[in-house]
């Protein structure tokens, strides 16, 4: 039976998974795709027994591959061919506002696309995919982790805008300044072209945002160069048991959204996620299996 709900986990997803925060049921492992591999992909399952998948997107034993270099349309289409029809990604971004504490959980609405050499589309030298970008995420999926967070007293801040940076490398201070103006609250390197290759296939996406640091500039003082440390010096040891805590917790919020969206199976969606190619199909430009329209 196809597996409808899957996990993009970030870069702390190895640790969680042999710690056994998420039970592996089934190793699937890189599924072959017409883009090459995907990323080490996991079946697992709640304490209910409801299954769904994880996506190791940086690797299966550690930092592995950078944001830059992910294989973008190889994941995505590995879980469509899975069966996925929702996905909840997390990641961990930069604050560019004070206001987000280290280890704060945020649930962006708005998104910056700030990358230059990624392959962010299905439907390359077509006519296809003039997809609407509003709203960024799938607001279903954003109404159930609202809901299981509000429930479970977790907090969080919800809106703000994403600016998505190419990598590996860090920001400058000045690139920090031009996000803000361009009016960023996060900064981090993964949700593109995630979330538009997940529209044009059709699969409700959302991402669940823990903050890692605070971007340069940005915070109470200037932050000295520690060399040999995360992030060099840009994250203290209390920040750093804060951000523990927060993804110590992510199993815990995880279960509970998965059987939060199989209580909702068979009640009618108000998002248009799984609508965005309407046109297309109306027009006879694609028909039929959506692999004979998604290729190379």
């Amino acid at each position: 039976m196809p597996i409808d709900f899957a996990i993009i986990a970030g870069s702390e997803a190895h640790r969680l998974i042999k710690n056994g925060s998420f039970p592996v049921t089934k190793k699937l492992g890189r599924i072959p795709t017409p883009f090459g591999r995907s990323s080490p992909i996991f079946q697992s399952r709640t304490a209910s027994r409801h299954g769904y998948l994880i996506l190791c997107r940086h690797g299966d034993r550690g930092y592995q591959i950078a944001a830059p270099f992910v294989n973008y349309r190889a994941n995505l289409y590995a879980l469509k061919k899975l069966g996925v029809r929702q996905i909840i990604a997390w990641s961990g971004p930069g604050a560019l506002r004070k206001k987000y504490r280290i280890g704060r959980l945020v649930l962006p609405d708005d998104l910056i696309d700030e990358t230059k050499k990624r392959e962010d589309t299905f439907f390359k030298n077509t006519g296809l995919g003039f997809v609407r970008q509003h709203p960024v995420f799938c607001r279903d999926l954003t109404g159930h982790l609202k809901k299981v967070l509000r429930a479970s007293r977790t907090g969080f801040s919800a809106g703000g805008t994403y600016v998505c940076t190419e990598g590996p490398r860090l920001e400058t201070p000045a690139e920090i300044k031009k996000f803000l103006t361009f009016g960023g609250d996060l900064v981090g390197m993964t949700l593109a072209p995630e979330v538009f290759l997940a529209k044009e296939l059709e699969i409700c996406y959302t991402a669940l945002c823990y903050v890692t640091n605070y971007a340069e500039g940005i915070g109470s003082k200037k932050k000295s160069f520690q060399p040999g440390v995360l992030f060099e010096g840009l994250l203290g040891a209390p920040d750093k048991r804060r951000l523990n805590k927060t993804l110590n917790g992510f199993s815990g919020i995880f279960n509970q959204i998965v059987e939060s969206i199989d209580r909702a199976a068979g009640q009618k969606k108000s998002c248009h996620c799984q609508k965005y190619l309407e046109r297309y199909r109306k027009s006879g430009m694609i028909k039929g299996d959506w692999r004979k329209y998604i290729k190379l």
